[in-house]
């Protein structure tokens, strides 16, 4: 029910932003606003002050929203009212009003990234855990409880950073933009800082996806590997192990952190039976020596090992929040950083360079709403700054039916001295509705399988 909610909520926002936008531009330049619409079909609410004011309506349909203004090319206008059709506003008026719901979208999406910063959020701190054996990150000398400071395009201008989404964010631009990145490093303490270079512009990748990740090898939030609550009768309490063991050694290698630790039991049960491992756990300041033979189970068609017991420490977590202008700047660069990377992903999968699977649906939408709503405010407000951008782009394609393709006609207007005849206008429609249909059934097709685990 809440997933529902979320994203009944999300698109009611969206949608009234950015028909909002086109609204208000439109009475700004003097045009006559007929109905203004959330959702289609049966009307189940309408309000209308006069009746010569415009008509609000709630709709049962809420996919989606419009704005009808007055215009002679959909049906007769009185004589006195010509002046304030739509058809007959000056041409920069009428871009004006097209682009100004895409627009007032990305103006929104700023404005929930600042919210975000704003308000604050608990976010793991940028200390690493074991990267991946042979990866880029190991080969660049990163280790368990590495302290990522601070991060650099080109080893000069150095960005500091609070927390690893942030550090994940700046690795996901370096990937899509070709280039290196430089890390600025300390201990998990602050000591002893030193630099590494990333070489992300070796990858040949244009986007983030598991093979990228795995070749990066970056590790995921530090922990400690420490064991939590045990399930009685399982294997972990069955070797002696107890809540508040400190793993130091097993079979005599140390143990770098909770990832580590947890991929090493899952390695011993991949015989059968498993092999048995010698653990060197701290308890409350002694060493002890425990044999442990992790169970068998089946995950994903493969065997592994379990000690059924809650393996890793909480990460560090730091309250990342930022002040009024500083936080404000910040949603604007991010909304700016994520439009840029939607227009080159769009680019890169009509090429070819990247796969359609990137294309999400409305019930991708629907899931992730539910989500980060669940999460907490901050999350959510963030996911929802997401969607608008990801709307105000998709609308501005140059893609008949869609702002875009009306910024297009206009742009020819401009450039032509002469609107693009009716003729054409059809026949461009009905190609955008067919691309748009395509586009609609193949996100929808990626949300099945996202969602069935076929991805």
């Amino acid at each position: 029910m809440s997933t529902v909610l979320a994203f009944i909520l999300t698109l009611a926002v969206l949608v009234v932003v950015h028909e909002y936008g086109h609204y208000r531009v439109a009475r700004a330049c003097g045009v006559k606003v007929l109905r203004f619409s959330v959702g289609f079909g049966r009307v189940l609410w309408r309000h209308q002050r006069t009746p010569d004011s415009t008509e609000f309506t709630l709709c049962a349909l809420p996919l989606g929203g419009y704005v009808r203004m007055l215009d002679e090319r959909e049906g007769p206008v009185p004589a006195g009212l010509r002046e304030q059709a739509f058809n007959n506003r000056p041409l920069r008026q009428r871009v004006a009003v097209v682009a100004a719901g895409p627009l007032a979208n990305l103006l929104l999406a700023a404005l929930l990234f600042a919210g975000v910063n704003w308000v604050g959020q608990e976010e793991p701190k940028p200390i690493l855990g074991a990267p991946l054996t042979g990866s880029m990150a190991e080969r660049a000398g990163l280790r368990a409880g590495d302290w990522v400071q601070a991060v650099s395009a080109d080893g000069q201008q150095w960005r500091e950073l609070q927390s690893l989404a942030e550090l994940r964010w700046q690795l996901t631009q370096a990937v899509e933009q070709g280039r290196k990145l430089h890390l600025e490093l300390s201990d998990a303490q602050g000591h002893g800082r030193r630099s590494v270079l990333l070489d992300t512009d070796s990858l040949g990748a244009h986007e983030i996806d598991a093979q990228v990740v795995s070749k990066l090898g970056l590790g995921p939030a530090f922990s400690e590997p420490v064991l939590g609550r045990l399930t009685p009768g399982g294997a972990g309490e069955a070797a002696g192990l107890k809540e508040g063991d400190l793993v130091r050694r097993v079979d005599g290698v140390p143990v770098a952190d909770a990832a580590s630790l947890r991929e090493l039991i899952r390695q011993a049960g991949q015989s059968e039976p498993a092999r048995s491992m010698q653990w060197q756990v701290e308890r409350h300041g002694q060493m002890v020596e425990l044999e442990v033979r992790p169970k068998v189970m089946v995950d994903a068609g493969r065997k592994i090992g379990r000690i059924e017991a809650m393996v890793g420490a909480a990460p560090a977590m730091v309250l990342v929040r930022y002040g009024l202008w500083d936080g404000l700047l910040r949603g604007v660069e991010r909304t700016w950083d994520v439009s840029a990377m939607t227009v080159k992903m769009f680019g890169r999968m009509l090429v070819g360079e990247a796969s359609l699977k990137n294309l999400s649906g409305p019930l991708t939408i629907a899931d992730y709403a539910g989500q980060s709503a669940r999460s907490g405010l901050p999350q959510y407000l963030g996911f929802l700054a997401l969607v608008s951008v990801s709307l105000g782009v998709l609308n501005l394609l140059p893609l008949p039916m869609l702002d875009g393709g009306h910024l297009m006609y206009y742009l020819f207007e401009g450039l032509s001295g002469r609107p693009v005849s009716e003729w054409w206008q059809t026949q461009l429609q009905r190609a955008g509705a067919l691309i748009l249909m395509l586009m609609m059934a193949l996100a929808l097709s990626n949300d099945v399988a996202r969602l069935t685990g076929l991805h």
